[in-house]
């Protein structure tokens, strides 16, 4: 059976298919049948440029176990780099 839960963020990052590297603008972030995972549900996380075509996209297909083991990676690093004062949130350009 099809969960259909679904949700959208608008993000700001880039992503990389075959040699190329394009512009990401959203991520759809789904709990639902994987394509290729074999599992019966899956998290699955599409890095995408909607206004780039379906080329533009990197898909990820996680078990809840490591869906869940890759949000507390991500919040423990961005944690420290917090602590250590080097968090930012600005284009390269920008710090030059």
């Amino acid at each position: 059976m099809c969960t259909m839960i679904t949700h959208q963020a608008k993000i700001e990052g880039r992503g990389k298919s075959g040699n190329d590297w394009f512009e990401v603008r959203e991520a759809n972030v789904s709990y639902d049948h994987p394509y290729d995972l074999p599992l019966e549900h899956a998290l699955n996380i599409d890095f995408v440029n909607e206004a780039a075509g379906p080329g533009a996209r990197v898909a990820g297909e996680l078990s809840v176990e490591a869906a869940r083991q890759l949000v507390q990676t991500i919040e423990a690093v961005l944690a420290q780099a917090e602590q250590r004062g080097v968090l930012e949130d600005l284009p390269q350009a920008a710090t030059r």
